[in-house]
């Protein structure tokens, strides 16, 4: 779910947070994708097109050609793709996590009604509601990305907070999911549609932290007890309040402790028993993996692998495997180059403004001491 109505919040409010962008300007980038968002949207878009494809044994596979063709894609445009997979989920996510068991059964209900009345549009409808990512999908997808020479990271719990911690160590440039809690966990730069196929005409959304905090005048304290308002998977939300009232009481109080002070809780209803400190716990301090630990390798593809795994069975077909793999591999000869922003070091603003003040102050003495020396230098 990430956060409700985040997207939209911050196009109103901070609106130079957000830039619009092409997939080739990423070129000599790394990129940390969250795997089960782009899983999940493979599973949605191949279902809406009306193509489920299956294996000889009846089991989806759009999946696996979702994570190989959108694959290919990013690194033609001259990207590092590194997907990270979830881990367990943190204690607190069970509730939200039996809401949409709860919303899958009333949608398979409603799957048997349409079928009967023959509604192709509602049995699509609610086909799309079923559409789950299991550990079995998951598993095809970390074998395919090995014999495609592409690193994968299993985190611990969350993967948007795995990607967070990989992109604030710098391993890699930016998060890429549609969830918005990437930036709740911290990430600094956010990518949404990276893995949209180019069917869909939508451009890359860059979202930058900094920005972001800025224009909602809000530090990252703040900034996380907003989207705790907003509605996250840990807790729930203050019944009655929006999005602009959630964000005008954060700008005024600071904390949520301090708006619950202050608030009609009779008219505003908190939920009972509301563990909103342990969410934010969470968001500040999230089970990851040290990113120091990975060593993160980008290989040349197995051709022969590819093949062996994806035909047969997974009714690929060879000629556009094969192809796919060459496309790899050309791909990889031909990003050698790095970005030019690689062979600059950034500094930053501080060290820039101390730099600059110090080259100043020596000017000074230089002139300084051109004046002394022409005095000295004249007949008397």
């Amino acid at each position: 779910m990430g956060i409700l109505g985040l997207s939209k919040l911050i196009g109103e409010c901070a609106p130079l947070a957000i830039k619009d962008n092409e997939i080739k300007n990423y070129f000599g980038r790394k990129v940390a994708i969250d795997a089960s968002m782009s899983l999940y949207q493979f599973l949605i878009a191949v279902r809406s097109e009306g193509q489920m494809l299956t294996s000889t044994d009846g089991e989806p596979t759009s999946h696996l050609m979702g994570t190989f063709y959108r694959t290919i894609r990013l690194v033609e445009n001259g990207i590092k793709p590194l997907y990270v997979f979830d881990g367990k989920p943190p204690q607190m996510k069970s509730g939200e996590l039996e809401k949409r068991a709860e919303k899958r059964e009333e949608a398979l209900k409603e799957l048997e009604k349409a079928t009967e009345a023959g509604d192709a549009a509602m049995v699509d409808k609610f086909n799309r509601r079923l559409v789950k990512v299991t550990k079995q999908h998951a598993q095809e997808c970390k074998e395919l990305l090995t014999l495609m020479g592409i690193p994968y990271v299993d985190a611990p719990c969350e993967a948007e907070a795995q990607c967070a911690a990989l992109q604030k160590a710098g391993k890699v440039y930016a998060t890429a999911t549609e969830d918005m809690d990437a930036l709740t966990f911290g990430t600094t730069v956010l990518l949404r549609h990276l893995t949209f196929s180019e069917a869909r005409k939508m451009p890359i959304q860059e979202f930058h932290l900094d920005k972001v905090l800025e224009g909602l005048n809000l530090n990252h304290s703040e900034f996380i007890d907003l989207c705790i308002l907003l509605g996250c998977d840990y807790c729930g939300s203050i019944r009655g309040i929006g999005p602009k009232r959630a964000i005008e009481l954060i700008r005024e109080h600071k904390s949520i402790e301090n708006i619950l002070k202050k608030i009609d809780t009779n008219k505003y209803q908190p939920p009972e028993n509301w563990n909103f400190a342990e969410a934010r716990k969470l968001f500040l301090e999230p089970e990851v993996a040290d990113p120091s630990t990975f060593e993160l390798k980008w290989n040349p593809p197995d051709e022969d692998g590819l093949v062996k795994y994806l035909c047969g069975d997974k009714n690929f077909t060879e000629d556009r495997v094969r192809s796919g793999a060459k496309k790899l591999v050309k791909a990889r000869n031909g990003s050698t180059q790095g970005r030019l922003d690689g062979f600059f070091s950034v500094l930053s603003t501080s060290t820039s403004k101390a730099t600059a003040a110090k080259r100043k102050a020596d000017d000074k003495k230089s002139t300084a001491k051109r004046g002394r020396g022409s005095f000295r230098g004249k007949p008397k």
